[in-house]
């Protein structure tokens, strides 16, 4: 089962504790949010769903109780993985912008990769692909007191953006903003969460919003009254069909295979696989589309697999709409898929030229890239090691994962739970598209 990306327990707030002026934001609340849900906090003002927004950001500590980011208690935190948590693991946007007003837009989001250090030139590139995104280009050399409310709200969302974070926070994000500019910022974030696969939290008071959630969470004087679903994406209990459609049971499904056609060349299972290929890839990388729209692409990545297709092809065949013969995606999915499905595919090629060692360094790379793993140099070697001895089979998926999420001082690699189940995952599906391909 898939982990909670955010995890609170039995969380209190309470402000001048003991004194007579006590204020009690927050009591006993406890709630599992899973990754690339949209959940919304919704009640009147004074509720605590702030306060809960903030405790989950690690702005407000609590009186009591615990929240875990990706498997990791914030209170537990070092002040360099704080750091890191606000500065890639999660992106805020606010109710009032809080741009800076003697900094031009496109510094504004640039502002912090300036924090992580990076080049000039590459938070520049960054910071431009997203306000060509927002449709805010021609005013990236603009001041916030030229902009309108809708566009200065754009701007800082594309500053949460910049560094890539999986989690957006965002309080009343439209509070301040007319009714066309509410629905704009709101169509970014659902597609944020559809299209970019981002976990979202947003806080709301208004009633009309939370037809975008797929859970909203009723808060009542500092707690949870009730939960509502829309739409359920958390995980269910693996069924015997779950399971065997499960990437990490490869090794035994080719075995299997293996046995059953053992006259058949490599090549001739490798084509009968190509079928199980494309289904595995398509439940490895996408949900939330109809089963007509799966349907389709699994047809057309089963042509990209047999390389009857180019990926250029294969992006433009999921953009059609149906009655013209296509998948119909819409055009910023089918490139985003396309272009994660061709990295993906290029991994495949290096695994099967047959060089172990180049193959382990070019998955490395792409592991890092992929999860956006920052490791020292000698932990790097260490992981670098790790995908080699799954890459020539002398450790399996549980052995990888082990060595994964060991502490480094124990000889691991030190990485967090469910970066270590993502991680184990790729690793099996590249495993099994490099299987005579």
């Amino acid at each position: 089962m898939a982990e909670p990306i955010i995890e609170v327990n039995n969380l209190s707030v309470i402000y001048n504790k003991d004194k007579s002026n006590e204020v009690r934001s927050l009591l006993d609340v406890s709630v599992k949010i899973y990754p690339q849900e949209y959940v919304i906090m919704y009640g009147p003002s004074g509720c605590g769903k702030s306060t809960l927004l903030y405790s989950i950001s690690g702005l407000q500590l609590p009186t009591s109780g615990s929240v875990k980011i990706e498997g990791k208690d914030i209170a537990t935190m070092k002040k360099k993985e704080i750091v890191q948590l606000h500065q890639t693991g999660i992106g805020m946007i606010f109710q009032a912008f809080y741009l800076i007003s003697s900094l031009n837009i496109l510094d504004n989001v640039c502002l912090p990769k300036v924090f992580r250090g990076d080049s000039r030139k590459d938070r520049k590139e960054e910071g431009m692909k997203l306000l060509r995104r927002f449709g805010l280009a021609e005013q990236s050399d603009k001041f916030s007191n030229q902009l309108s409310g809708g566009q200065q709200q754009r701007v800082s969302i594309a500053r949460s953006l910049v560094n890539n974070p999986n989690i957006i926070l965002a309080d009343e994000p439209v509070g301040n903003l007319d009714s066309e500019s509410a629905e704009n910022v709101l169509k970014i974030l659902k597609d944020l969460n559809e299209i970019d696969k981002k976990t979202i939290i947003m806080v709301t008071h208004n009633p009309e919003h939370l037809i975008y959630a797929d859970r909203i969470l009723h808060m009542k004087d500092g707690r949870i009254v009730e939960e509502e679903i829309n739409k359920d994406k958390r995980p269910k209990e693996a069924t015997q069909a779950d399971m065997a459609a499960n990437p990490e049971t490869i090794s035994d499904e080719i075995k299997l295979l293996m046995r059953t056609f053992k006259n058949f060349s490599p090549q001739q299972v490798g084509a009968m696989l190509v079928p199980f290929k494309a289904k595995q890839l398509i439940a490895h990388v996408l949900s939330d589309l109809t089963e007509e729209q799966i349907t389709s692409a699994e047809n057309f990545l089963k042509n990209l697999l047999f390389k009857n297709d180019t990926i250029d092809a294969f992006s433009k065949n999921l953009d059609l709409d149906f009655d013209e013969g296509g998948a119909g995606w819409n055009k910023m999915r089918a490139e985003s898929f396309s272009q994660r499905i061709g990295k993906t595919l290029a991994q495949v090629e290096v695994l099967s030229a047959g060089d172990m060692n180049m193959a382990a360094k070019s998955v490395s790379e792409y592991m890092l890239s992929l999860f956006k793993i920052e490791l020292p140099d000698e932990i790097k070697a260490r992981m670098y090691a790790f995908i080699k001895l799954r890459l020539e089979n002398k450790i399996d998926s549980a052995g990888l994962k082990q060595r994964l999420d060991a502490p480094v001082k124990l000889g691991g690699v030190g990485l967090y739970k469910p970066t270590v189940d993502k991680f184990a995952k790729e690793m099996e599906i590249l495993m099994l598209l490099k299987y005579s391909a």
